[in-house]
């Protein structure tokens, strides 16, 4: 049975516009905080059953034409022999910060991801046969650069600063690091196709903080490798945010599907990137803002996608926990609604 979701990936027409959302598991959903409030969060990360029952809520929950296992971007890192830990607030922390070039080159130089990622291999092995056929299974990892800050920084950061004193202070020392971040995360990618992931998203959520140029130096042939690495069978999306400019870039690094944020109009940057599927651009905000509010900007991004082939309706980052799964579920209903094509089914 044809995927919606799919078919957009690879350009061809559908009856309508497939959305979903990122972070379409999570603190929003009343049944997810009651599950948290039992499990912590990296063990349900690492139960394949509980994590295959969020990522299928979602789906119910909203009506979104694609799932996306629920695991998180820093699990690699473990395998990586990197520790990191989940604060009470959710946010990360690393055990000890990569901060020298002996730490660095003493990183395993690639990962068996089938033994050391099991547990998210064996959640997409269960989700896939309990979704409906028409939707789609979304398989993930965190870009190198983007691993690579949390690893440096010890956690989030506003100005990267540790991260650009390696980047501009040792540049071969960067590149090692990033050639083994490249090879784990394409490994581990290739596992998630393996074990049923029917198409790829590649999270670069930090490295808007670059410019271009230090883009095309620091980062660029990493995720040109990255991606050429890739199991052809699965689309790949290549998602980032904070700095439009660097678009263009990541078309040219790889990617059937290049993921947008707000801060660009989606028919603007659509026609600057030319030959290629494109995913987003809803500020998340909007989900907190009245319903026709919300509505209308949805009407005014699938105007300016044209109903062209391609366009996969997303958020420009992640749903908010403030946000209602009425008003997620409205949204979803209605870019189904108002995208469909005359004459289709």
């Amino acid at each position: 049975m044809t995927s919606v979701f799919l078919d957009a990936c690879r350009r061809k027409p559908t009856p309508y516009t497939p959305i979903w959302l990122m972070r379409q598991a999570g603190r929003y959903q009343p049944e997810y905080r009651e599950l948290r409030a039992k499990v912590p969060f990296v063990e349900l990360c690492k139960t394949p059953e509980l994590a295959a029952q969020v990522t299928l809520r979602a789906v119910d929950d909203l009506g979104v034409d694609a799932a996306i296992i629920f695991a998180d971007i820093l699990l690699i890192l473990e395998a990586l022999r990197i520790g990191f830990a989940f604060t009470a607030d959710d946010g990360p922390r690393i055990d000890t910060p990569l901060r020298s070039a002996g730490q660095i080159d003493a990183l395993p130089d690639d990962i068996d991801a089938t033994s050391e990622m099991a547990y998210v291999l064996d959640a997409l092995r269960l989700v896939r046969p309990a979704l409906d056929p028409k939707v789609a299974l979304i398989g993930f990892a965190g870009a190198p650069f983007t691993l690579a800050s949390y690893a440096i920084e010890g956690g989030g950061s506003r100005n990267y600063t540790l991260t650009k004193a390696l980047m501009y202070g040792d540049e071969p020392t960067w590149h090692r690091l990033m050639e083994k971040l490249t090879r784990a995360t394409q490994s581990y990618l290739n596992a998630q196709i393996a074990a049923g992931a029917e198409a790829v998203q590649v999270f670069d959520s930090w490295v808007g903080c670059l410019g271009p140029s230090d883009y095309r130096r620091y980062v660029f042939p990493h995720m040109q490798a990255l991606f050429a690495g890739l199991d052809r069978r699965a689309p790949a999306i290549h998602f980032a945010t904070g700095n439009p400019a660097l678009y263009p870039l990541l078309q040219k690094a790889g990617g059937d599907v290049i993921g947008i944020d707000w801060r660009v109009d989606l028919g603007v940057q659509w026609e600057q990137l030319g030959e290629v599927a494109i995913m987003g651009n809803l500020d998340p905000a909007y989900l907190l803002a009245p319903l026709e509010t919300m509505k209308a900007k949805a009407d005014d991004i699938l105007a300016q996608a044209g109903g062209k082939a391609g366009h996969i309706f997303n958020l420009g980052h992640g749903v908010f926990p403030q946000v209602s799964v009425a008003q997620a579920r409205a949204l979803v209903e209605h870019v189904q609604r108002a995208s469909r094509r005359e004459g289709a089914a």
